[in-house]
């Protein structure tokens, strides 16, 4: 019991920003890598042999998906850990309990809703909502699926709630786990479920591509299982009450809505996508979503966990009134955002093929080219979480909705004109996509400049510039290493292309530090230092490790 404790103490200790970015990268990178596998098990299963099958289980997500997404994801966050840290700072923690059980309880309740009648209309919205395109045996898989998966809103909620108290407080491990057992669950599903289940020797279930379903909910159980074990020693308060008196739970109520609906409107986009995509060949519908999966992997790994981390530190200097701070620790951010996934989108754009290659045998070229277009969204996307970010540490949900009404609009408009208009098919909507993630950005940025003055300074400008020149460098290496690795061929299976991808990206990235420590760029710097650092520390171990013993 005592070893329990330690632990629990020790998980939830606080922990720095840039302790917490860290684990929460480390995090979005097994859950990412979890997810290869994932779609690899999936599209090996049923996309290769059975493409209508792949296109009904991606189909069946989407609506489920979009009420989480209007209802609590990252609005939960974004506007809950601002008003929740007023309260603590202010030494109110029975305020501060109050707001949280009050939120929780009122997610429950109108996610459960939504669960039931995701459930009820599920037939209509597939037949006329996400898949219209769909023949009637993957309407039929896609209705049945969105039926079971549409629990999630109301697991996800609780979770999500759980979470972001944890997030406010400053305690990141449990938090980092969730989406990684998420994953674990649904590959139970691929493997075990799809084979049918068994008890007490009766049949209680036949299997097929209904186990990767079952597979999600459970992935989701076990995913608010991790987070309640996070809040042990927290001292939360819960009640099954809402507190409609709490001036904090109504004012997060009050900004609630826009930063909803700014999530609703991005998602809303992705069901214009579905639907478009489910015209098309089948398959499609499979396809776009392994590339746009592929895209946001790297968006998830530094724009997210990034931004993640460093939100509850930029509303306590606001709380604290140091908007000096606050700019300086900003402009630091969007630097290492940019610093992180511009040559990742670089390497991605290069190595398409490669990557494409380890979620899809057959289709991979028509992957491996939309992946290549969406790379450009791979930076804008990773900007935009701080950009966001920045608005919601003030408090204000509304403008960024106002810009993603105009965006998500313009996308729409573009994914139609290109994928319809001009025959583009699937090229058209990631092209719309990595457009309209350019002039989102850049509409975002022209206002944060004047409300955070000198945010754009000389010495901020000429470092991103120094970056983009590195990147330019680096380029060059890494079109020298895809060379002579040779191009990308799927009958040469996982263990080879994996290992030949490795090395194009180490080499690549190794010889962009280099470059930017040419240039005096300070991350490259640090990423230096702690190299030396960590060589330092293993070469004095062994030296201890060898010097004999007095006698």
């Amino acid at each position: 019991m005592g070893r329990v404790q330690a632990f629990m103490a020790r998980a939830n200790a606080r922990i720095s920003v840039q302790l917490a970015a860290t684990l929460l990268a480390s995090s979005s990178l097994l859950s990412s890598l979890l997810g290869l596998l994932r779609d690899r098990l999936l599209n090996a299963y049923y996309y290769d042999t059975l493409p209508k099958y792949a296109d009904a289980y991606t189909a069946a997500f989407i609506i489920p998906d979009f009420m989480f997404f209007i209802l609590v994801s990252g609005a939960l966050s974004v506007t809950f850990i601002p008003v929740f840290n007023d309260r603590l700072q202010a030494g109110n923690k029975k305020s501060a309990w109050e707001l949280s059980t009050s939120l929780l309880n009122l997610l429950a309740i109108v996610t459960m809703v939504a669960s039931v009648l995701i459930i009820i209309f599920a037939d209509p919205l597939v037949r006329y909502v996400v898949g219209p395109g769909l023949d009637e045996v993957g309407r039929g898989l896609a209705v049945s699926m969105m039926r079971v998966i549409a629990i999630n809103p109301f697991l996800f909620a609780i979770a999500s709630v759980i979470a972001s108290i944890q997030q406010a407080i400053g305690r990141f491990t449990f938090f980092a786990l969730s989406p990684v057992v998420y994953n674990i669950g649904i590959i139970i599903g691929l493997l075990f479920f799809t084979n049918g289940i068994t008890l007490f020797g009766v049949q209680v279930f036949a299997g097929g591509i209904m186990g990767v379903a079952l597979g999600v909910v459970l992935g989701s159980i076990m995913q608010l299982v991790i987070s309640s074990i996070g809040l042990i020693g927290l001292g939360f308060d819960y009640d099954f009450k809402i507190y409609w008196r709490n001036r904090g739970f109504r004012q997060v109520l009050h900004n609630l809505p826009a930063r909803s609906l700014d999530q609703g409107i991005d998602y809303f986009n992705s069901i214009v996508e579905t639907n478009l995509a489910s015209r098309m060949v089948q398959g499609t519908v499979r396809a776009y979503n392994g590339a746009t999966t592929l895209s946001m992997a790297p968006v998830t790994l530094v724009g997210v966990a990034i931004s993640t981390a460093a939100f509850p530190k930029m509303t306590e200097r606001l709380s604290q009134g140091r908007t000096d701070l606050f700019r300086i620790e900003l402009q630091s951010i969007i630097r290492i955002i940019i610093w992180l996934s511009l040559p990742i989108a670089t390497i991605t754009y290069f190595t398409q093929d490669y990557i494409a290659s380890f979620l899809f045998s057959k289709g991979a070229p028509v992957v491996a080219s939309t992946l290549g277009i969406l790379c450009i969204a791979i930076v804008f996307r990773s900007i935009y979480q701080i950009a966001s970010r920045t608005f919601y540490a003030q408090k204000d949900t509304r403008t960024p909705l106002y810009i993603s009404i105009f965006t998500i609009s313009l996308n729409v408009a573009l994914a139609l004109l290109f994928s319809q208009q001009l025959n583009m098919g699937i090229f058209g909507l990631a092209l719309a996509q990595s457009l309209v993630a350019v002039v989102e950005v850049l509409i975002l940025f022209a206002i944060i400049s004047r409300r955070v003055p000198k945010l754009l300074d000389k010495e901020f400008m000429n470092g991103i510039l120094k970056i983009v020149l590195a990147t330019g460098f680096m380029s060059i290496i890494t079109v020298i290493a895809l060379a002579v690795a040779g191009p990308a061929i799927a009958d040469q299976g996982f263990a080879i292309l994996f290992p030949k991808f490795l090395l194009i990206a180490l080499f690549s990235f190794i010889a962009y530090v280099l470059f930017g420590r040419y240039m005096k760029l300070r991350e490259a710097e640090h990423i230096i230092g702690q190299v030396k650092s960590i060589g330092a520390k293993i070469a004095f171990g062994q030296v201890r490790s060898h010097k004999p013993k007095d006698m």
